[in-house]
């Protein structure tokens, strides 16, 4: 059986950072291991006729299986596009020139909103929520009478049903992917700023944060693989392909805190050449770990803090207190190594007061970073709502949105009166960081 792996576009444009779609690349990998299927893997991402060259895939490869990945439903960041249209255009593409070709969907994004998209595009046969390494194979091997294997999506009349997703891959039996299935080379200078090789050490996440769909898709329990693993991955990219950035995928990479503490040992013992970026937990940053991280090659450190005053912090479950924000940015400051926050505006309960406390955490993060240049930025984002959050729960309480709202396309909470706050803290967080490196004393 001849089977083509498809990521689809999960960007706008031509111009913005591509990541290396690890998630087909996983997956071909478990087919190829124990199937004598013929594969083949494109990324439309990387292509400059996306539509185009996919039809010069399915020409050459004449697939039987389409598997497609949807990893994003929108590009974030305040926007309001979506990627469904670029899905949906996908689909159709791929039945007009493959027309008896099977369609499997998958991904982050098909996984948040899988009955709605059986229900809008019949053109999808099967779909995959949750994790498919156990269940891909099995799939692709039963595609007449498949078992109802865990997160199978399938039509039963009129009917989608879902079996649950169990989330419990253990990553102790994770097995490298065959990156030669789709060769990482390229994807190393198309990027400007952010890493495209992703690596991951672990899956799930131990917090639950109102607005995050990690825990949902993942589960709450953290499954590591082991750090000598994870090393032998980072060095095989190095030796092999010449990789030398990369990011940790995980949700929250610094916890448990020993297990990237012993990847970085590893890095360090065995002298890899490496840069590498993730997103990490404030309050378990230390001196100590910094420095560890900081010498394993870590050139930026990604803070999500979200909530810009203790209000915020508590509105979206962050188990957290401004001061742990602030000790943090002391040390990292310290570090001499590029820190980054992502903070969201205009949370459940923000009053005129919290808008002002908002400014001076702003301004204490400043003051801060100033002397040794170390802030790379502050980001500022609405909240984008997600089913099954407690963020939509709270939408719903409050009005923002109603039990009709489609949660499919970009939907924000940003209610009046503070739904133009985002942009009084971009300008005045802005003006802070161009007087930082002016010079300019306030």
């Amino acid at each position: 059986m001849k089977i083509l792996f498809i990521q689809a576009l999960s960007m706008e444009g031509i111009d913005i950072e591509r990541v290396y779609p690890i998630g087909i690349v996983v997956l071909a990998s478990q087919v190829e291991r124990c199937t004598d299927h013929r594969l083949a893997l494109f990324d439309m991402n990387m292509a400059l006729d996306p539509y185009g060259d996919l039809r010069q895939q399915l020409d050459s490869d004449k697939p039987d299986v389409v598997c497609l990945s949807l990893r994003n439903i929108d590009p974030l960041g305040n926007k309001t596009s979506s990627l469904i249209p670029g899905f949906a255009v996908t689909l159709a593409v791929i039945k007009r020139y493959a027309p008896e070709t099977r369609i499997l969907a998958g991904g982050t994004g098909f996984s948040l909103f899988p009955e709605r998209l059986m229900q809008d595009y019949p053109e999808i046969d099967f779909g995959v929520t949750g994790e498919a390494e156990n269940i891909i194979v099995p799939l692709l091997n039963n595609l007449n009478n498949p078992p109802r294997l865990p997160g199978l999506c399938y039509r039963e009349k009129e009917a989608v049903i879902i079996v649950p997703p169990v989330g419990d891959y253990d990553m102790r039996d994770y097995v490298m992917p065959n990156r030669d299935l789709l060769d990482p080379r390229p994807y190393l200078t198309v990027n400007k700023y952010v890493e495209s090789i992703g690596v991951e050490t672990k899956r799930g996440c131990c917090f639950c944060c109102g607005y995050c769909s990690y825990p949902l898709l993942q589960g709450t329990k953290m499954r590591c693989r082991t750090p000598v693993a994870v090393v032998d991955e980072i060095q095989f990219l190095y030796e092999t392909y010449g990789v030398t950035r990369i990011h940790f995928t995980d949700s929250v990479v610094n916890i448990p805190v020993d297990h990237l503490d012993s990847i970085c040992a590893e890095i360090i013992r065995r002298g890899l050449p490496i840069n590498w970026s993730g997103f990490f937990r404030e309050n378990l940053l230390t001196e100590e770990n910094v420095a560890l991280y900081t010498q394993s090659g870590c050139e930026c450190f990604s803070l999500s803090p979200d909530g810009l005053s203790q209000t915020a912090l508590d509105a979206l479950d962050k188990n957290m207190k401004v001061q742990d924000i602030l000790d943090t940015a002391q040390v990292l400051a310290a570090s001499g190594a590029v820190t980054v926050y992502h903070f969201l505006v205009n949370t459940p309960g923000d009053t005129a007061a919290t808008q002002q406390e908002a400014k001076e955490l702003i301004d204490a993060i400043y003051k801060i970073h100033h002397a040794s240049k170390t802030l790379g930025t502050i980001v500022l984002n609405n909240i984008r709502i997600l089913p099954g959050t407690r963020v939509e729960q709270q939408a719903l309480e409050h009005g923002v949105i109603t039990p009709e709202t489609d949660l499919l396309y970009p939907t924000y909470y940003n209610p009046a009166p503070y739904d133009r706050a985002r942009y009084e803290l971009e300008i005045y967080h802005t003006k802070k960081n161009i007087f930082m490196w002016q010079e300019v004393v306030e």
